[in-house]
């Protein structure tokens, strides 16, 4: 079962993806991850992608998917894996689909978790991170004991830059040209399922179960 998470950023794709590896004991594959593996092992695409992200440059395409074709042929991929920040755009949905039918495979699934936008800034905004430690909390789903203040280190709160509403929406906007494209990429080839993301957590992981079948 080879799956895609889509979904804007704060959709909860991530957390959606950690529960579908959790549930199905497949890996959970982000590009992020690859990189630093890759580059902490100092592997010859590591080196490469390291010089591009040393200059503060995006790794091209054809590295990216070159680093997740690799990453897809381990061993503990053979039943499957969980695609999450990966593709990005129509060309590396394409460049991803043509390595992968050239040892036979192939996507089955691209679940869109789907959240409105006015939503998403609501959730984001109301994301705290601890100045002290890190810890994160939410006013509303995660809230802290004792309001603006950590309950770990008792250091205050604050609303981090990411999360203000307009670095949101600038975000989002990127997303909904880059990423959208997508929706209609995978309804093309028919494996597009979408689920509402506004839903509770677990509500939003049991349609996922339906699709993908206990």
């Amino acid at each position: 079962m080879k799956i895609i998470m889509l979904g804007a950023p704060g959709a909860g794709k991530g957390t959606q993806a950690k529960k579908i590896a959790a549930k199905y004991d497949i890996p959970h594959i982000s590009t992020g991850d690859i990189f630093r593996a890759n580059i902490k092992n100092g592997t010859e695409l590591g080196n490469k992608a390291k010089t591009y992200m040393d200059q503060g440059l995006l790794v091209p395409d054809e590295l990216v998917v070159d680093l997740v074709v690799d990453r897809v042929q381990q061993d503990d991929c053979k039943n499957g894996y969980v695609l999450d920040g990966f593709p990005r755009t129509i060309p590396q949905a394409e460049a991803l689909d043509k390595a992968l039918a050239e040892f036979g495979d192939k996507i089955d699934y691209a679940i869109d978790v789907n959240v409105p936008d006015e939503n998403i800034v609501k959730r984001m905004g109301g994301r705290r991170a601890c100045v002290g430690c890190g810890a994160t909390y939410h006013l509303v789903y995660a809230p802290t004991k004792t309001e603006g203040i950590c309950d770990v280190c008792g250091k205050e709160l604050i609303l981090r830059d990411d999360d203000k509403p307009k670095t949101v929406q600038k975000r989002l906007n990127v997303y909904h040209e880059q990423t959208q494209p997508l929706i209609d990429y995978y309804t093309k080839a028919g494996i597009l399922k979408t689920v509402d993301g506004t839903v509770d957590i677990n509500d939003v992981f049991a349609a996922i179960v339906e699709i993908l079948g206990a």
